[in-house]
């Protein structure tokens, strides 16, 4: 595979765009399509206990939150790297510790090339002269395709992560600090599974089902894993499963995922990366004034990169049946100058 061209455009006020011309992708094609079949509205879940009163609720106890759990400076004035500061060489060999059977799964969704109600901006795939090459587009921030994003991505009071006034940071030409190309060297830590609907015995989690610290420390429990420094975790809430049954649906507007409440402790716990099957936030976010709140604070608080719309089903199904719910957690974005956040296939390896 050959890259010609890569560009990305940074909207910073909400879910960024980017733009990717590539060469000879060659799993894609032979994988099912999603159905453009729209599921039904699901109501937001206030679940469990009064949800809607947990802390922070409204925007300024949110402000007194993000002050309080920021990164800012920890690491240096300087630093463009976060919560990754934490993943150690000591880390990266346990991480490498863990590959017992030498089997690995790809957490990339097939791309999605339907515009349906949760990708209103498909990959467009052409195929070139001679069909021995083709050109892939995608707009990838939002809902629908797998991706990391970079901490330029997320803005508060008109600052990036560690006090930049983005201004000086996000541009017409891209990022100047905090972009995608830190990440050039990739990173290996340990991974972590928490398979929230596994945990309540239901195969998904219904649209707007909050997770709170308690359902991540009963995930613990259960699994027999303890979240640790310099530990990626990813959050399933069956949300492909509910789609390949149901159809998609405006998940931006109704998603489950973790509450704001949570960010406090993934601080405590030392998460270095964090990812889910959505968007990582509980839709609507039980929080007045902020729609992604959990976005809002790991990324421009925590520093905290985050992994979206990862197809977490076999993950599952494969931990399940060796009982493993943790592994070797291998991610390199291609190094995009400037870039908000790039696709990416992240690997888990058992």
């Amino acid at each position: 595979m050959s890259w010609r061209h890569v560009t990305v455009a940074a909207l910073v006020s909400g879910l960024v765009a980017g733009s990717i011309v590539v060469l000879d992708p060659q799993v894609r094609a032979a994988e099912p399509r999603p159905s453009a079949q729209q599921a039904p509205p699901a109501d937001p879940v206030q679940s469990p206990g009064p949800s809607a009163a947990r802390y922070p609720r409204n925007a300024d106890e949110f402000d007194a939150y993000f002050k309080k759990v920021a990164n800012w400076g920890r690491w240096g004035k300087d630093d463009q790297f976060g919560t990754l500061n934490l993943i150690t060489p000591e880390k990266r060999k346990q991480a490498a510790s863990l590959v017992k059977v030498g089997q690995s799964v790809g957490l990339a969704h097939v791309a999605i090339t339907e515009k349906t109600p949760d990708n209103p901006s498909p990959y467009e795939h052409t195929m070139n002269r001679g069909f021995t090459s083709d050109t892939l587009r995608v707009s990838f921030h939002g809902y629908a395709h797998s991706h990391m994003d970079s901490l330029c991505h997320m803005l508060y009071k008109g600052q990036t992560y560690n006090g930049h006034a983005t201004g000086e940071v996000n541009t017409e030409k891209g990022c100047t600090k905090l972009s995608i190309q830190n990440m050039r060297n990739g990173y290996v830590t340990r991974g972590i599974l928490m398979d929230i609907p596994r945990l309540k015995g239901v195969p998904y989690l219904e649209p707007g089902t909050p997770i709170f610290v308690e359902d991540l420390e009963a995930w613990e429990k259960k699994a027999g894993v303890k979240v640790a420094s310099g530990d990626a975790l990813l959050i399933r809430t069956g949300r492909w499963a509910r789609r390949e049954k149901l159809g998609p649906w405006t998940i931006g507007q109704n998603e489950a995922g973790l509450h704001a409440s949570t960010v406090q402790w993934l601080k405590d716990r030392g998460v270095s990366l964090i990812g889910s099957d959505s968007a990582l936030d509980v839709t609507p976010s039980l929080v007045d004034s902020q729609a992604l709140p959990v976005h809002v604070l790991v990324i421009a608080a925590l520093g905290l990169n985050i992994l979206d719309n990862q197809y977490l089903e076999p993950l599952g199904e494969l931990a399940a049946k060796q009982n493993r719910w943790e592994f070797m957690l291998t991610v390199a974005p291609v190094p995009v100058a400037g870039g908000t956040g790039f696709p990416v296939n992240a690997l888990a390896t058992f």
